[in-house]
């Protein structure tokens, strides 16, 4: 069934920061390469860190400065909010990055996935539950888990969560993401690939339309521009289904969870609570959809999008 066309290709240098359009893209098993292929690391915890901790990186912007691939990932330019330029093989740069964020960070491009340290979380619960993780038994209790004590207060932390909302289901996520800080060999939240739908965005600009539902504060690697036939929020359906893009099959996941990201500031976007707020009441906490990479291929803008 035919959803729509690929209106916009995303890909983001350094983890947390605004990213680059492109007009056509390879995608490969790990996702379009280069995308997130530098991460910042809280040199205080000791752990890859992100704009849930530090909303400042959402107002620097990175691009490559040569095309990365699967093997090789280039320096990147970020710029700051204040204008200046830096690269990420500067001397200073990790300097430069902790007087932002007022706190001691270094600047990482990807590690091999075998450096499990690079990635794992550093707290005694991670260390617990993390492992347990893995087994489906484990991972039915989470809801339970996560409903109350410090294992809530700390979910609720990290997806910006008032006391009166819910909290995200996090036993849909794949295990490893609770032991580490991404999949290992990647600084993704969760999936390689994320995406997104014109009709989601119209959907929710309805029902808050004194917001700016800009795709820029939802970091999607594809927006795909749906047919006027649809509606409503069409990706949240899409879970366990195939969308094929281009020649690249992708196989689509679990809804994208939404956190404080999507409300802090960027360039030309106010901070702006009232997006969180909508999702959460409105959307069931997510906006998007996470998805595998089921068939690697190319994609380039006005391909069609069909679900197959």
């Amino acid at each position: 069934m035919r959803v729509g066309t690929v209106k916009q290709i995303w890909r983001y240098a350094v983890k947390s920061m605004s990213g680059e359009q492109l007009a056509d893209c390879t995608v490969g098993k790990q996702g379009i390469p280069g995308d997130r292929g530098w991460a910042l690391r809280d040199e205080t915890t000791g752990e890859i860190t992100n704009a849930k901790r530090f909303p400042v990186l959402m107002q620097c912007s990175a691009k490559y400065l040569e095309p990365p691939t699967s093997e090789f990932i280039p320096n990147a330019e970020i710029r700051f909010p204040d204008g200046t330029v830096v690269q990420s093989d500067d001397s200073d740069i990790n300097k430069k990055l902790s007087d932002l964020l007022a706190r001691p960070v270094s600047l990482w491009p990807l590690q091999p996935a075998s450096n499990l340290e690079h990635y794992r979380r550093k707290s005694s619960a991670a260390r617990l539950i993390g492992p347990l993780a893995k087994y489906r038994v484990f991972r039915s209790l989470l809801p339970t888990i996560t409903s109350f004590g410090q294992a809530n207060a700390e979910l609720r932390t990290t997806f910006s969560r008032e006391p009166h909302e819910p909290v995200p289901n996090v036993s849909v996520l794949p295990p490893e993401v609770l032991e580490f800080t991404s999949p290992p060999g990647t600084y993704f939240d969760a999936f390689p690939i994320h995406l997104l739908t014109t009709a989601s965005l119209a959907t929710m600009e309805r029902l808050n339309p004194n917001a700016q539902w800009d795709v820029r504060r939802f970091r999607p690697n594809f927006l795909l521009d749906t047919d006027a036939r649809f509606k409503s929020l069409i990706e949240s359906e899409w879970n366990g289904q195939k969308l094929r893009i281009g020649s690249v099959v992708l196989q689509c996941d679990i809804p994208a969870m939404r956190c404080g990201m999507t409300m802090h500031a960027q360039e030309g976007l106010a901070k702006d609570p009232s997006i969180l707020r909508s999702i959460v009441r409105d959307a069931d906490q997510n906006l998007g959809v996470y998805a595998k990479v089921a068939t690697p291929g190319e994609v380039r803008l006005g391909d069609v999008a069909e679900l197959i």
